[in-house]
């Protein structure tokens, strides 16, 4: 009995010397350089937070289905569904077969992006008088998939995150800094496998960057 009786305390003693269970990893924050692209895939249910770091950066946006690069986030087919040319948290983004490849899952953000404007490309800034080669969102694109071993067809028209430039009375479209502050977020969910793109816009001749380029980040949740 003595020997049952010790054995009971025994087992009910705590392991004073047992390491404390390890802490979920914190997801890494991947740096999009100013003026340069990022790509990442992203398995469907997988959440990615791109990071507006500075608050005056607008972030082009792609994504691909990971299985058939032909197949793609459409602006000109989400605003068909959205019946809208903005989407708001909450809503998904559309490919161009109509299949919904990611959700707009949070926006901390006043909610000001673009779905209007095509990438801008070394014509773009060869109309704006530029003499020497720019960099530029659409050659971001491509050099970032390339990068991640993604070989797309074309270019489709991004997702301009926290680009300030509305539609205002008479249709016209104006262009201004962004309304967005340090450190706002957006999250997506992945609704396929997918390729997600972002390019530090390297617009500078425009004011919607504030003239000056800056990083931005995201992270894989």
């Amino acid at each position: 009995m003595a020997k049952a009786a010790t054995a009971k305390k025994a087992a009910k003693k705590p392991a004073a010397n047992k390491p404390a269970a390890k802490k979920a990893a914190v997801a890494r924050k991947v740096q999009i350089p100013a003026r340069h692209g990022k790509a990442t895939f992203l398995k469907k249910g997988q959440s990615i937070k791109v990071i507006n770091t500075h608050g005056t950066q607008v972030v082009d946006c792609w994504a691909f289905n990971a299985n058939d690069l032909r197949e793609f986030m459409s602006m000109e087919h989400c605003r068909v569904m959205w019946e809208s040319y903005r989407p708001k948290a909450g809503d998904f983004l559309y490919t161009n077969k109509r299949r919904k490849i990611l959700k707009f899952a949070t926006d901390t953000s006043p909610g000001v992006h673009d779905t209007m404007m095509a990438a801008c490309d070394r014509y773009r800034y060869e109309l704006l008088g530029c003499k020497t080669f720019h960099r530029n969102c659409n050659d971001n694109m491509w050099e970032a998939m390339i990068e991640a071993g993604y070989h797309p067809s074309e270019t489709p028209s991004p997702f301009n995150l926290w680009q300030n430039t509305p539609v205002e009375e008479g249709g016209v479209i104006n262009q201004y800094p962004t309304v967005s502050k340090r450190g706002d977020h957006l999250v997506f969910r992945a609704e396929m496998d997918l390729v997600i793109v972002f390019s530090a816009c390297p617009q500078d001749i425009l004011p919607i960057n504030n003239k000056n380029p800056k990083a931005a980040h995201f992270q894989v949740m």
